[in-house]
């Protein structure tokens, strides 16, 4: 490639704020601020040269065997020559005729090693590039130009699908604020705001982001030790945290996994007591006390376990020990993908009062429903 910047780039990062910046109060001063809907999908720096298109991920790892239709939508759409950033998603019809939103799951699964699986999922899951900023456009490089004038280069491209789109922008935080909570409905998870005056800063953490915060009271089931464990000073890594499904399955939903290091040892004396050895009847009845993975086994979606591998744990040590789902917690999370938490949850306190069985999915916020076609009129999987 011959082009203005090259590869590799890291993106430029957000911090999390509590809320929604507001524009400077002095009426007659420029906008801040430029805010966006927060997209739920894989990061990606695109490059194009001609019919060269790589695809990089958040972490500078090209991605695009893993995406032929978006190198496609890439080569039909972008300009011959250009670097710009954005978010590769994939949106999927509501059940029973429901309105779309996006699909983390059936994003991630696009990521796989065989060949013929690829072009399958390319065909069948289609994703679409959502672009929120651009960095070079023929020989001109924009990342030392303020944010404005790469928005003024975005909009010259007009991407408006139905593959490629630029993102909805506003600079009015009460608009950014009715994103916030209508467009979760779509699967999107909060909201962006950059400021307007700064250059492209590669790997710097130059915007915010504003996620939306919930809790949910789980049940504790397992736990796995941290790296730093040893026999004679073991710690707790992370906690398994289970709901119960209508039919009383107690369903993996996720992991909670930020400890001080004291308070990893205190959290591994504390659980000793519930501990189920391997090999017993006490063993053979826990819920998870199979490992595999029954989405592969008998076709049932969405039951995980903890112990399961996946493409992007291959090699890793995921063995667990069980405990007697006897005690309940409380956790923070930011929104769901199918019927696990999208992030590690957050612990938050003991709850002695709750009852196990009474820790279900009824209890979870649902969000008011949003239809992603509206944000992505044409893309595949809205229709």
């Amino acid at each position: 490639m011959t082009l203005p910047i090259s590869p590799p780039i890291l993106p430029m990062l957000a911090k999390s704020v509590p809320a929604v910046p507001d524009q400077p109060d002095d009426a007659g001063a420029a906008a801040a601020w430029v805010y966006e809907p927060k997209w739920d999908g894989f990061r990606a720096i695109v490059y194009r040269d001609g019919d060269d298109v790589r695809i990089d991920s958040r972490n500078a790892r090209p991605m695009q065997r893993y995406f032929p239709d978006v190198v496609e939508a890439v080569r039909a759409q972008l300009p011959d020559r250009c670097v710009v950033d954005g978010e590769i998603v994939v949106a999927r019809p509501g059940p029973d005729g429901a309105a779309a939103r996006l699909d983390f799951d059936a994003l991630s699964q696009r990521i796989h090693p065989a060949a013929s699986r690829v072009r399958l999922l390319a065909e069948t899951t289609t994703a679409s590039l959502v672009v929120f900023d651009v960095l070079a456009v023929g020989d001109e490089d924009l990342t030392d130009r303020p944010l404005r004038r790469r928005l003024a280069a975005l909009d010259d491209l007009r991407l408006d699908g139905p593959r490629v789109f630029a993102t909805p922008r506003s600079t009015d935080p009460a608009v950014a604020r009715e994103w916030f909570d209508a467009f979760e409905g779509a699967g999107l998870d909060g909201v962006v705001a950059k400021p307007l005056d700064a250059p492209y800063q590669p790997d710097k953490r130059a915007m915010v982001k504003v996620k939306h915060a919930r809790t949910a009271d789980v049940v504790l089931a397992g736990y796995r030790l941290h790296k730093t464990s040893t026999d004679a000073e073991p710690r707790i890594g992370s906690l398994l945290l289970g709901i119960h499904d209508d039919d009383g399955r107690l369903q993996f939903v996720g992991v909670a996994a930020s400890f001080p290091t004291a308070r990893r040892a205190a959290l591994h004396a504390e659980l000793q007591p519930l501990v189920v050895e391997p090999g017993t009847p006490e063993a053979a009845d826990h819920p998870w006390s199979d490992w595999q993975d029954p989405a592969v086994v008998d076709g049932t979606a969405g039951e995980r376990r903890p112990g399961a591998q996946s493409r992007w744990s291959a090699g890793k040590d995921l063995s667990f020990t069980m405990l007697r789902p006897e005690r309940v917690l409380e956790v923070g999370y930011d929104h769901m993908e199918g019927t696990r938490f999208r992030h590690t949850a957050q612990f938050k306190r003991w709850r002695p009062d709750r009852e196990p069985a009474s820790c279900t999915y009824a209890q979870l916020e649902e969000p008011v429903g949003y239809d992603l076609a509206a944000l992505l009129p044409g893309a595949p999987g809205t229709a």
